[in-house]
């Protein structure tokens, strides 16, 4: 997904829970202070600027450890802070301007040996992995990538 399409999503997400949270305020009847309350604390949290930089957690399968992201200012700078806890990276790029991508599924494989699997919800990818080089196959659209990542090597770059 481009990562303007992400943005729009993201956007429209947020206006569709505004609507549902605004139509019962609409009618004439004052609200109550406690609903008042937590409308405004809603609207504080979605509004924030790191709302989604929250969902930048680390997973874990067997050995090998993962975050992705990097779709927003906010979550670029989160994944620059965590960067050092991992040794290896790839970005998802699309066409000739390098347009960041997501929803990339990705297998990471050693000695023809699938050692994990997951999806990237953002263009970049840090992985933390026993040291060894591991095969990689990222799927964006049906269309596979294939590269070799090893330890140091944090800026793989797939380009569809």
């Amino acid at each position: 997904m481009k990562t303007s399409n992400l943005y729009r999503q993201i956007w429209r997400s947020f206006m569709r829970t505004i609507r549902h949270i605004w139509q019962p305020l609409r009618s004439r009847k004052p609200c109550s202070a406690s609903l008042c309350a937590l409308v405004a604390g809603a609207l504080t949290v979605l509004a924030a600027p790191g709302a989604y930089a929250a969902d930048l957690a680390r997973q874990t399968i067997g050995p090998i450890s993962y975050v992705c992201g990097g779709v927003g200012e906010d979550e670029q700078q989160a994944l620059q802070s965590e960067a050092k806890d991992f040794d290896m990276g790839l970005l998802f790029t699309e066409g000739a301007r390098g347009e960041y991508l997501s929803d990339v599924a990705v297998t990471l494989s050693r000695n023809g040996v699938n050692v994990a699997s997951f999806r990237s919800n953002g263009p970049r990818c840090l992985i933390k992995a026993p040291r060894a080089t591991y095969q990689v196959v990222a799927t964006y659209n049906g269309v596979d990538k294939h590269t070799t990542l090893r330890a140091g090597e944090r800026s793989v770059q797939l380009n569809w």
